[in-house]
């Protein structure tokens, strides 16, 4: 049995990224991208102008000047213009020869002859620079990075339509145990609806990545081997359930059959002691436990961070908030033990009731906090770091966010 920081340096130093493959930028969301993207010109293009207004130059100043032209977003720079005269200019028109600062149209004087400038102008006001937001040649994305929305405002301001990612993990899901159904099924007084398949689906959906559904296998060796057989092309094989000490749980004895290295088994964690980790050719597996709740945590500790490192990011630690303790907290010492909690953005309250067979308690934690083997109390307003499971910061209660 190994502790929580010794499994987690196998999986950081064992996983790497996948193969890379070039996607349009609109299919790009979530992925990570695999290379430097360097700017292959200028950003704004040429000096323009940031408000709708006049070109001047500082001589001008507290002085009456005519108009000359109008410049339009789009149109071609005006050449030049001299003292005592002025150019009208639209917001991101480009700037014409000569031009020292933009005057927004709402501080000056309109005139019979033109317009009279304020005694306020600052050199350089209101112009946007040729590669003051980019410059050619340099990085402006770069490699494993996630790519969002915003990134995809970077992307088409070079001009830029597909885009070189790694491709996203492929994870194939199972549970063993012949008193699991689906959860689209009838069952019977005896069986149990399967939870933990479902949820692992739809959290390794929300870490971006593509994922399989194998269902239930049967808890024979042969029938285990086969769901395995079945799963073996994928980068990462999830089971739970089977893998205690029981008379039917083969899931180890059915993956090492196939050749399965496992590179840690049984971890000094609570709840999920029994969770293994190990590798067939280049498929990883993880056999997790079947109690809803120990799967859960095990999922967050340990599948979360191989599921990112196996997209390419280099941000797969587990991120810390600094909180502290809602009320005081008793628990029996002896182990590592995570304790799932409510977060209100102030502070960490343990929910009441998180046995390891519970499910209702999985939806209510927004994250969690680990304990060493000698702590039995967490005192009211002691600092704590929590691991968040829930980063959705959006509030329910209006608050004042000035400074």
């Amino acid at each position: 049995m190994i502790k929580i920081d010794e499994a987690l340096d196998i999986i950081y130093n064992t996983i790497n990224q996948k193969s890379k493959h070039i996607i349009p930028i609109e299919n790009s969301i979530g992925s990570i991208v695999s290379k430097d993207y360097k700017a292959f010109f200028d950003l704004p293009r040429f000096d323009n102008s940031a408000m709708d207004g006049y070109a001047v130059k500082l001589d001008d100043i507290n002085k009456e000047v005519t108009i000359k032209e109008v410049t339009y977003a789009g149109d071609i720079a005006q050449e030049s213009f001299e003292i005592g005269e002025a150019i009208k200019i639209m917001t991101g028109a480009p700037t014409p020869i000569g031009c020292e600062a933009i005057v927004p149209i709402e501080y000056v004087q309109l005139t019979s002859d033109g317009i009279l400038l304020p005694q306020d102008i600052q050199p350089n006001a209101m112009i946007r620079y040729k590669g003051e937001d980019i410059k050619k040649g340099e990085i402006f994305l770069k490699a494993n990075t996630e790519v969002t929305g915003y990134t995809l405002a970077l992307l088409a301001s070079q001009g830029i339509t597909h885009i070189e990612v790694y491709r996203k993990p492929k994870v194939v899901i199972f549970s063993t145990g012949e008193e699991l159904k689906a959860h689209y099924e009838k069952i019977e007084s005896h069986q149990l609806y399967n939870s933990n398949s479902l949820m692992f689906y739809a959290r390794a959906k929300e870490l971006g990545c593509d994922v399989s559904y194998i269902a239930s296998s049967g808890d024979s060796l042969n029938e285990l081997k086969a769901s395995i057989q079945d799963a073996i092309d994928a980068d990462l094989i999830l089971t739970s359930g089977g893998v205690s000490v029981g008379d039917k749980d083969f899931t180890i004895q059915a993956f090492e059959e196939l050749g399965m290295k496992i590179l840690f088994s049984k971890v000094n964690i609570k709840p999920g002691k029994p969770t293994t980790f190990g590798k067939i050719g280049n498929c990883f597996v993880v056999n997790l436990p079947g109690n809803p709740l120990a799967a859960m945590v095990n999922f967050e500790m340990f599948i979360k961070p191989i599921i990112l490192k196996l997209s390419g990011t280099k941000k797969f630690y587990h991120p810390i908030i600094s909180t502290k303790m809602r009320e005081e907290y008793k628990l029996k010492s002896g182990k590592y033990t995570v304790i799932l909690g409510e977060w209100n953005g102030d502070s960490f309250k343990p929910l009441s009731n998180q046995r390891p067979g519970m499910v209702s308690p999985l939806d209510r934690a927004d994250g969690m906090i680990v304990t060493t083997p000698k702590i039995d109390k967490i005192e009211k307003d002691e600092i704590v770091k929590m691991i968040p499971i829930k980063l959705n910061l959006q509030s329910d209660k209006k608050e004042d966010f000035f400074i």
